[in-house]
């Protein structure tokens, strides 16, 4: 097991939970890029959104519905919040364990191609 997250949600490495369920793990980033920076995670290996299978829409959909809920416990679903998922080394693609960033808590600035 060489994958970072994957020897956090075995508890090798310890994190500060924020929520935890069958399938997903979500936790404080350790290197925050903003006010509230989360990191959700499922708990299957799935290398990068490009290895996701059709039977793993079920799990991305969950995650989903979990940003929401933890948006809502930290406080940043009313003054709004990013969900991120980088997708390989140009994507800004660190850990190649699939992963949402949820960053608020803060006025976070425009993404150069927002309208």
């Amino acid at each position: 097991m060489d994958c970072l997250f994957c020897k956090i949600i075995a508890g090798a490495i310890p994190s500060k939970k924020i929520y935890e369920d069958d399938n997903i793990l979500v936790f404080h980033d350790i290197q925050p890029l903003a006010a509230v920076h989360a990191l959700i995670i499922p708990k299957k290996h799935i290398a990068s959104m490009n290895e996701v299978e059709s039977n793993d829409w079920g799990l991305i959909g969950d995650i989903h519905r979990v940003a929401q809920l933890i948006a809502r416990d930290l406080g940043i679903a009313e003054s709004g919040y990013r969900l991120v998922n980088n997708c390989g080394k140009e994507g800004g693609q660190v850990v190649y364990h699939i992963h949402y960033h949820l960053l608020g808590g803060e006025q976070l600035e425009p993404l150069k191609s927002a309208h």
